[in-house]
């Protein structure tokens, strides 16, 4: 099965952030061979504005990435630029 991240969050309120975030996840997406999925449709919500999952080819590949030491330190810009919550989970999604 594969494995996601989901991620709720907020909009981006530091875009400096969010563009050297995505300067720093773009050779972990390379290195875990992770899709990135804007999905649509947020029906319930207090504080969340988008939604993403996250694919990578199986559930220990999520967690790798995740624990990864470059992640660590491009997650501090992710947190910098939006709140976010953000969950790990296995399935096989369409």
């Amino acid at each position: 099965m594969k494995g996601y991240w989901i991620i709720l969050a907020s909009d981006v309120t530091d875009s400096e952030a969010q563009q050297e975030y995505a300067r720093q996840w773009a050779p972990l997406a390379e290195k875990y061979a992770a899709k990135i999925k804007v999905l649509d449709t947020l029906a319930e919500a207090h504080t969340s504005t988008r939604v993403l999952a996250v694919e990578f080819e199986s559930l220990e590949q999520a967690k790798a990435c995740y624990d990864d030491p470059a992640y660590v330190h491009a997650k501090v810009f992710a947190l910098r630029a939006a709140r976010r919550e953000l969950m790990i989970i296995e399935g096989d999604f369409a």
